[in-house]
């Protein structure tokens, strides 16, 4: 039984979030707080496997109240908040501060059935994620060092290098995930296309948040951008995004196509057409995520001739999508995160790319 304990302002919003959870046999909802103060009372008392969180609440911001838990008390939390652009901010600073999921409470075009959904899967994921895996900073080692861990030198990446496109899927813990290891690419590496599973109010936000923490450039994906050196694509939230040939390169192509694994975008859409428009010429990284999407996608890729990486079970939140990959022979390497953007440097085609000093 995963026990829940919901923090929110809004009683209407505690009783259909508890109504909810507590359809299901798995899960029970120990207890309500209307602010972080009742919260922290409960909290020993209860001893809850799972947090759900408001951000915007009196007294004390869910954003404060969670850095506060995640130093003291690490505990799986799942942000439950409206989604505007102005939450979408500080949504994504909570999934940095150690959140597990962001779920949207329902508005004119999400409705509960939906919201039940997404909110029971991801209280579900939260209660087996790594927790000190998303908190910890004393496993993942400061960025850019992991290149001579690796054990590459510029030499060898000229010699063994032949990628022209790189393709990462990502769910529960990649943003984190991400924003450790997009910072660490220079920036003349081959073009970079993610799928990472959010809201689509996020991802031009975390688009934007990446950018300004990554030499590269980072942008949300439009239809029809061509994919070029120094530049990260992330695919918008609620559409699939594909890589097509086209005579100047690859093409980005987004598609508003049936999900995929319970998924738009989908980490499968995205691998299954590099595999057919870039062969042997790409590289794929699967990293933390609940499910199975884009391990089947891998292995097509792998099957082509690609070098494939998945991230491992110790820093990864939850050991989903990457344990499936390797359980269907579709990873070359499986690594910590601080060993793939070394292992994806060592694959890269040539193109006087430099490692980070």
């Amino acid at each position: 039984m995963i026990k829940v304990l919901v923090v929110d302002d809004s009683l209407f919003d505690r009783k259909l979030i508890s109504f909810l959870l507590n359809k299901h046999e798995d899960i029970e909802v120990v207890g309500m707080a209307e602010d972080p103060y009742e919260a922290r009372q409960q909290l020993a008392e209860l001893k809850p496997d799972v947090i759900t969180l408001d951000m915007l609440m009196p007294r004390m911001d869910g954003l404060t109240f969670l850095k506060k838990l995640m130093k003291h008390l690490p505990l799986p939390v799942v942000v439950v908040s409206s989604v505007t652009p102005a939450n979408s901010k500080r949504a994504l600073r909570a999934l940095a501060a150690g959140a597990i999921e962001v779920i949207s409470k329902p508005k004119a075009d999400y409705d509960a059935k939906e919201m039940e959904h997404d909110l029971v899967t991801a209280v579900r994921t939260a209660s087996v994620a790594n927790v000190l895996s998303h908190t910890a900073s004393g496993d993942i080692h400061k960025a850019g060092e992991q290149s001579s861990r690796y054990g590459l030198d510029k030499s060898e990446i000229f010699r063994r290098s032949k990628c022209e496109l790189v393709a990462i899927g990502s769910s529960t813990g990649g943003t984190r995930a991400l924003e450790f290891l997009l910072p660490q690419l220079p920036e003349d590496i081959p073009g970079v296309v993610v799928v990472q599973h959010m809201p689509p109010v996020f991802t031009g936000q975390f688009a934007s948040r990446l950018n300004n923490l990554c030499r590269v450039e980072v942008v949300e994906a439009k239809d029809g951008d061509m994919v070029l050196p120094g530049k990260v694509f992330i695919a918008p939230g609620d559409k699939h995004m594909i890589v097509e040939q086209s005579v100047d390169g690859f093409e980005i192509k987004i598609i508003e196509t049936e999900k995929v694994n319970h998924h738009r975008p989908s980490v499968d859409v995205l691998f299954d057409s590099v595999a057919n428009v870039a062969e042997n010429k790409a590289t794929g990284v699967i990293l933390t995520g609940m499910g199975a999407d884009g391990a089947r996608g891998l292995l097509r890729m792998k099957e082509k001739g690609c070098y494939t990486i998945a991230q491992d079970e110790k820093t990864s939140v939850v050991y989903g999508m990457p344990k499936e990959a390797a359980n269907i022979g579709a990873t070359t390497d499986i690594l910590p995160l601080d060993r793939i953007t070394g292992a994806i440097l060592k694959h890269v085609k040539p193109k006087k790319l430099e490692l980070i000093a």
